[in-house]
């Protein structure tokens, strides 16, 4: 009698999926440490972690209070959320391209930047608010804005996918007009040029209470995706396909919309708007995981984590002392893959 081996062959699939978390982490460890380093004072990552260690109580720090400064109040926050703002954007991007089942989706596609841009430039140019929101407390009111204009205006056109696609289309213009408005008729040119790296994505501003909020969204944004995961793999089978095995698909559509259209501004509002993360790491962890979301959405927001730390990190020292938008880089860089991703489109159909 033979005996059958069925475990074998998920054995050494976990063992791998364990070995790609396990180095996925190590990756990401490693880079936020030796990305604090780089820059114009001399840093070593021993003096990372001993200041870490020191400011969290288990043990004394050896830097000087300037040096200590810089590492703890200035590089590590700023590479803290650097890795949560590529996680969440590539996280984002990956379930907008299941939703939509659009391979070129991401998460801009529901006109949140343009909101938070708008908003954004009522805190600092015309003074909305009167002092009670800060830059990022009027970004994320405008992204929140205009989500809820997407959600009334696809709900008044019929609620289907193509509709909530062109609803994000229209709120994405309308407030990218606003914006632009008013930036040239009441702006001078040293506030303009403010807005205008903000609005290019900038980390520059990073502090502690953006990466705890930016985190926790995160965090809760994960766990409602992963939740879903299966309901996201129904989803690549189109709707009547999902709904067939036992989808609620207007349900799950419009919790798991919600959810990265939050987590989006969110992330929008602490760091400005930083493009072709959402589009271009989905499917380089695609490539890696294949299409099971269980798998994806993790590697999907590892990948993230560390490809905006070295963006970031670029963007800081390729021109010091002067600084590049974060934005521009990633679109130096994202542009090539999206023209990829558009021929491969096309060259499957």
């Amino acid at each position: 009698m033979t005996p059958a081996r069925p475990a074998a062959p998920a054995a050494i699939r976990g063992l791998r999926q364990a070995l790609a978390w396990a180095a996925g982490l190590a990756a990401l460890c490693a880079s936020v440490a030796v990305a604090i380093t780089i820059g114009p004072a001399d840093i070593g990552v021993g003096d990372v972690w001993s200041t870490v260690a020191a400011h969290l109580g288990r043990g004394h720090g050896d830097l000087t209070p300037i040096r200590d400064g810089i590492v703890w109040n200035l590089r590590l926050p700023r590479t803290l959320l650097a890795a949560v703002c590529g996680a969440g954007l590539a996280v984002c991007g990956a379930v907008m391209q299941s939703l939509l089942r659009n391979p070129l989706a991401d998460p801009f596609v529901l006109g949140v930047a343009s909101g938070a841009s708008t908003g954004a430039v009522m805190i600092v140019v015309l003074g909305v608010g009167g002092g009670a929101l800060s830059l990022s407390g009027g970004a994320f009111v405008g992204a929140v804005c205009a989500f809820a204009l997407v959600l009334l205006l696809s709900h008044v056109l019929g609620g289907s996918t193509d509709r909530v696609v062109l609803s994000g289309v229209a709120a994405m213009q309308l407030f990218s007009a606003l914006t632009s408005f008013i930036v040239l008729t009441a702006a001078d040119a040293e506030t303009t040029r403010g807005v205008l790296f903000w609005l290019l994505g900038s980390l520059g501003g990073a502090g502690w209470t953006d990466v705890c909020l930016c985190l926790a969204a995160l965090a809760v944004a994960l766990v409602v995706c992963l939740g879903h995961a299966r309901s996201l793999d129904a989803f690549a089978f189109g709707q009547d396909a999902a709904a067939a095995l036992g989808v609620s698909v207007t349900r799950t559509r419009w919790i798991l919309l919600s959810t990265t259209a939050l987590l989006t501004a969110a992330l929008v509002s602490s760091a400005g708007a930083i493009g072709f993360v959402g589009l271009v790491l989905p499917h380089a962890a695609r490539a890696l995981t294949g299409p099971g979301h269980g798998r994806l959405l993790p590697v999907t927001a590892l990948a993230g984590a560390v490809f905006l730390i070295w963006i970031d990190t670029l963007a800081r020292t390729v021109l010091d002392p002067q600084e590049v938008p974060v934005g521009v880089v990633t679109s130096l860089i994202g542009v090539p893959a999206f023209v990829l991703v558009l021929y491969r489109t096309r060259s499957t159909r």
